[in-house]
């Protein structure tokens, strides 16, 4: 039987933000591919495709129980394991990276789809295993594990930044639901010890990426010229910006990733600051209604599930808007709703869908 409590707790504001952020998102990916040429690019008609598609997908998150999602997480885990391997076997490649699977006239990138079964998993392990006391270094090994093994498979890619996004998803998620001081102690020694470690197995031009971060000027026509022309653009919009379509970094093509990685640097050129904080404000509305919603949920699952959701778009947004301010280094993380690309696309989508779903299910205690 329907029950009428469903629409009275819909969460219309969530819905609102996904429907802005998109539209911000379709407006700037429109100005990124055409304004070099003053013609529209299949990039954004296919952008506009999957926005649609990523709609019903986020129609379908909420439509049923979300707590469908804890019953079922391990069999999404496996299959999303099972893409990334698939990947390293059958995938696609581009610019140097393996990081596609094409099935007929469509591709997918399973990094992306790995950050929701994650989340899920980890919320499903948490919600059975969290304590006042805080979790052991016993009880860390199987989050532990179910993190490390689509690290591995995504750095194997090479896609560093999404393998840096699960990690701090996993964190976050794992600060959230507490951790043993003494085991939060020795954490953060292994952690600080393994740092210098990490550098002898990142490839060249990773290494690169932070030497570059640490001094742009050290070659900048090459890899510090990303970096670069990205400052340039985003100085250049001052207050106001100099307009729709108007961007001359933009426009003349100066910009490389313009359309991805980088195409907050085409906002802020053309809005200017203006435009910056308005969406910057939007982003953290959404955070901020995020958090809301796990802590008005009356059930473990939920409230970790939408920590988990919360955590990945603020870390996104974090290290995107730092990359392309030359705050922090360059290492391949889309904006939410902004950058081209279907696969993150959808896969925010699903995630507004699943927020959505714990918010108009808060009061439902089975």
């Amino acid at each position: 039987m329907f029950d009428r409590r469903l629409v009275q707790n819909f969460d219309w504001t969530l819905l609102s933000l996904a429907l802005i952020l998109g539209f911000f998102g379709l407006v700037t990916l429109y100005s990124s591919v055409t304004a070099a040429t003053q013609v529209p690019q299949m990039e954004y008609y296919k952008q506009l495709v999957w926005y649609f598609v990523g709609l019903i997908f986020l129609v379908i998150s909420f439509l049923f129980n979300y707590k469908t999602f804890d019953r079922w997480g391990h069999i999404i885990y496996i299959l999303c394991i099972s893409l990334l391997v698939g990947v390293l076997i059958f995938g696609e490649g581009s610019k140097g990276a393996m990081r596609w699977l094409k099935f007929g006239f469509f591709s997918i990138q399973p990094s992306e789809l790995v950050k929701i079964a994650v989340i899920i998993i980890l919320a499903r392990y948490y919600s059975k295993h969290a304590n006042t006391t805080g979790l052991t270094l016993r009880e860390l090994i199987n989050p532990f594990l179910l993190t490390i093994i689509p690290f591995v498979l995504i750095v194997k890619q090479p896609d560093l930044g999404t393998a840096i996004m699960i990690v701090l998803i996993a964190g976050s998620m794992t600060v959230f639901v507490k951790i043993e001081r003494r085991s939060f102690l020795y954490l953060i020694v292994l952690g600080v010890i393994s740092i210098p470690l990490v550098w002898f197995f990142l490839r060249e031009y990773q290494k690169a990426r932070i030497l570059t971060f640490l001094d742009p000027d050290r070659d900048p026509l090459g890899t510090g010229y990303h970096i670069i022309q990205s400052k340039i653009a985003i100085g250049s919009g001052m207050i106001s910006g100099k307009g729709f379509l108007k961007g001359t970094q933009n426009a003349l093509s100066f910009l490389p990733e313009q359309h991805t990685d980088f195409i907050f640097s085409v906002l802020a050129e053309e809005w200017g600051l203006i435009g910056s904080v308005i969406i910057l404000i939007v982003f953290l509305i959404l955070i901020i209604k995020g958090l809301n919603v796990a802590y008005r949920c009356r059930e473990p699952f939920g409230t970790i599930l939408s920590v988990g959701i919360t955590a990945m778009i603020f870390w996104q947004v974090i290290i995107n808007i730092g990359m392309v301010m030359g705050l922090m280094p360059v290492v391949g993380v889309t904006l939410p709703f902004i950058s081209y690309g279907g696969s993150s696309l959808i896969t925010v989508m699903i995630c507004m869908g699943l927020l959505i779903n714990v918010s108009m299910r808060k009061f439902m205690v089975e």
